[in-house]
């Protein structure tokens, strides 16, 4: 089987947010949200990004798109550096890169219709005349579950579930290559998230897509990823095939997450590795290695010397002097 094309290389991408203090709003120090990290996402595959709250997932996805313009780095998209595209020639390839976010309902204007919703892209990029764009729009709203009679709708009159259809709609609309979800299913139930799940598989396989996907729930991600990538504090821990990842994790922080889901079965007894402590301050990072001061391995060596992110195995990254 031919390897696959890789279609977006992040290369040493970092974002910090100043923190201004005084009369003069002086820039004191800065939160380093994304540290940097660097991956490559390849052709028709899902990639996720999981971690704990505050650890640079969502702010990734961002910078990569540009709503957030990164401090430092590069994002190669096709082999060219989207992050030298003026704010004009990026509306360019914009319609190749979509996001879809957690909460449907904040990301939907309430006093358009979803036919306008779904319309305004197909407008703003004048990719086709007024007809087409409605045939377009149907087909679109056939395609994620949403009748002819419900497009006419405005987004209130809507369940969650059927909302983060829309979302998903006018993502799609444009024909992208590249999907960022950014917890696209955590704020729905479960039988919805199953639904949306398998919605998005399904149009991954029939439009020829890829994801990155950013998550918290290790569930989730297990059923959906190809690769996953571990991240804590701003930082890319590991990073490995799914099935390795879940199989074998290496890292302390990988192992403390994936103790911490459930069994579905009730005769299996699952030692829970427990963190001491809270993650540290972003704007003060730990000295060397930013995992351990919750580390249960923790060494001399760690506190002084942060470790390189390395192959450690084929496919299989990591960032811990655990293995030297």
């Amino acid at each position: 089987m031919a390897e696959q094309q890789v279609v977006l290389e992040v290369k040493n991408l970092k974002k910090y947010f100043p923190i201004k203090e005084g009369v003069f709003k002086r820039t004191k120090n800065y939160v380093r949200a994304v540290n940097d990290i660097s991956f490559e996402v390849r052709e028709q595959e899902t990639f996720s990004l999981v971690g704990e709250s505050g650890c640079g997932k969502s702010t990734t996805g961002r910078s990569i798109l540009r709503l957030l313009e990164p401090t430092e780095g590069e994002v190669y998209y096709n082999g060219i550096n989207l992050l030298e595209y003026s704010k004009k020639d990026f509306r360019k390839v914009r319609k190749d890169l979509q996001l879809i976010f957690q909460d449907p309902y904040s990301s939907l204007n309430p006093r358009m219709t979803v036919k306008n919703l779904l319309l305004e892209p197909l407008l703003t990029h004048r990719i086709y005349n007024k007809k087409e764009a409605e045939q377009k729009v149907l087909s679109i709203a056939e395609k994620v579950g949403l009748t002819k009679e419900q497009i006419h709708r405005h987004p209130h009159e809507f369940s969650g579930g059927q909302r983060q259809r829309i979302s998903i709609a006018r993502a799609m609309i444009l024909n992208p290559k590249l999907i960022i979800l950014d917890e696209a299913v955590s704020a729905l139930d479960v039988s919805i998230q199953a639904q949306i799940l398998n919605l998005l598989i399904e149009l991954q396989r029939d439009l020829k897509l890829t994801y990155i996907f950013i998550s918290h729930d290790l569930n989730v991600v297990k059923h959906v990823s190809d690769r996953v990538g571990v991240m804590y504090l701003g930082q890319m821990v590991e990073m490995a095939a799914t099935e390795n990842l879940y199989q074998k994790p290496m890292h302390p922080y990988t192992q403390s997450l994936l103790s911490a889901i459930p069994s579905h079965d009730p005769t299996v007894k699952k030692e829970r590795i427990v963190l001491q402590g809270d993650v540290p301050d972003p704007s003060n990072p730990p000295s060397g290695c930013p995992f351990r001061l919750r580390c249960p391995q923790a060494h001399e060596r760690c506190k002084v010397e942060k470790p390189a992110f390395v192959e450690r195995e084929p496919n299989h990254w990591l960032a811990c002097h655990l293995y030297d």
